[in-house]
């Protein structure tokens, strides 16, 4: 369809429903089941593998893969940026990462230890595949929502896409729990199938909706392809003149280095750091903390939305970080299963809230522009390398000391750094 006016109700419900859509990916595969069917592969006592002739951490190691992801997302949304952009049609681009994804996830039904490498892959694709289509999502915000829309609309994405995963993540734990000891695994992979299979499917109804941009559009040539580069350079240009804009993304890189990092490790972190009193125990736990900062996040959107309205983007976005750094100063001392679930509670009361406020406050603080593509790649490329510093900080971390607690400590020093930049912000950016 794609003709539906700016700001028409259908048109903004199609948008926030891919969040529907993909945030199953972000559940399943980056931080409930693959990463405790990830650490069930190695025994407790040698947490190690061997990979082109160098000994891994288990932890560390999917810590660099991740990384590695994170910084060809960096470097190719920017290329696929300038095409979308001179093509005029950005939904091809995010259908394509949305295939690519998805079909990953449904690919990791054939991973183990004995073809580690096949497994890694198709991971590696996975991420790409959900952040290379993110870039394209973030950027219609503005093209489909009105200023005074643009908070609720980037909340509603999220609390959709926390609803929609809740759900499939519950169909997966009953299938994994019910199951026999021996079978277990088999449930996990079969998870991940259905995780692709979700994905592609809902993912339809926001293609029928979004704007379909040009039809005929003109022959890419290699010059194109570069336009993505120079139009970042365009943004970094305006910046020197938007300064509450430039702090502001100084401040996000920063924090959203922390949040993306903590939300990436958790499970892993849990796996190796709580004593759980058998391996059940450890499964059926580490899903249901999982569950659970997925459920408190969907409250925390909403009173984050909430509290923006009255008090102002800027300072929930200060709050929201001190918050933030005091959670990783309590996750050092934290043993026990029912401190790891009071911590998961906590975590999702704010993550949900962070996530929707930084999208939408960026979103305010652009310039009068119709090239938001570019603006929401700067934004992108400026979060997907944050994730590369921060998953390496910590895959570093953890690989040296064999504990992942220092890193958690550490990402406190990044959300303490964002609240200081935020300050910086003149208080009448958003007025």
């Amino acid at each position: 369809m794609g003709n539906l006016q700016k700001g028409d109700k259908k048109l903004l419900n199609a948008w926030a429903f891919y969040d529907w859509a993909n945030s199953v990916y972000n559940l399943v595969i980056s931080s409930a089941v693959f990463p405790i069917f990830y650490n069930s592969l190695f025994e407790k006592d040698n947490p190690y593998v061997v990979l082109f002739g160098f000994n891994f951490k288990n932890s560390a190691l999917i810590s660099y893969v991740t990384a590695a992801a994170f910084l060809c997302v960096a470097f190719f949304s920017p290329l696929l940026s300038g095409i979308a952009d001179y093509t005029g049609n950005k939904k091809i681009f995010m259908r394509t990462f949305n295939y690519i994804g998805a079909f990953s996830c449904i690919g990791l039904y054939f991973f183990d230890l004995s073809n580690i490498e096949l497994g890694l892959t198709f991971y590696f694709f996975g991420l790409i595949g959900f952040w290379g289509s993110w870039v394209f999502y973030n950027s219609y915000l503005p093209d489909i929502a009105f200023e005074e829309q643009q908070d609720k609309t980037s909340a509603r994405g999220f609390i959709m896409g926390y609803i929609g995963s809740v759900f499939l993540l519950i169909i997966n734990l009953i299938m994994i729990m019910t199951a026999a000891d021996e079978d277990r695994i088999a449930m996990m992979k079969y998870s991940f199938v259905m995780v692709g299979i979700w994905w592609i499917v809902f993912s339809q109804y926001t293609y029928y909706y979004l704007p379909k941009g040009n039809r005929n559009s003109p022959k890419v040539t290699r010059s194109v392809i570069f336009n993505g580069f120079k139009e970042l350079k365009k943004v970094w240009q305006k910046l020197k003149t938007e300064v509450p804009l430039k702090r502001y993304l100084m401040s996000f890189f920063v924090f959203s280095m922390a949040v993306q990092t903590v939300m990436l490790i958790a499970t892993y972190f849990g796996a190796q750091e709580i004593s759980w009193t058998s391996d059940e125990e450890s499964t059926l736990g580490l899903i249901i903390c999982i569950l659970l900062i997925q459920i408190v996040a969907i409250f925390g959107a909403f009173l984050t939305s909430r509290a923006s309205a009255k008090y102002g983007n800027i300072k929930v976005l200060i709050f929201l970080n001190a918050f933030w750094a005091l959670l990783c100063c309590f996750a050092y001392f934290i043993t026990t299963p029912i401190e790891f679930y009071f911590m998961a509670s906590l975590v999702g009361l704010v993550m949900g809230g962070i996530q929707s406020l930084a999208r939408s406050t960026y979103s305010k603080l652009l310039p009068e522009t119709k090239d938001t593509t570019s603006f929401f790649s700067f934004y992108d490329v400026s979060e997907k390398i944050g994730i590369v510093i921060g998953m390496m900080v910590y895959g570093l971390i953890d690989q040296i000391t064999g504990s992942p607690r220092f890193a958690i400590v550490f990402l406190g020093v990044f959300f303490l750094t964002g609240l200081l930049l935020l300050l910086r912000i003149p208080k009448k950016a958003l007025s």
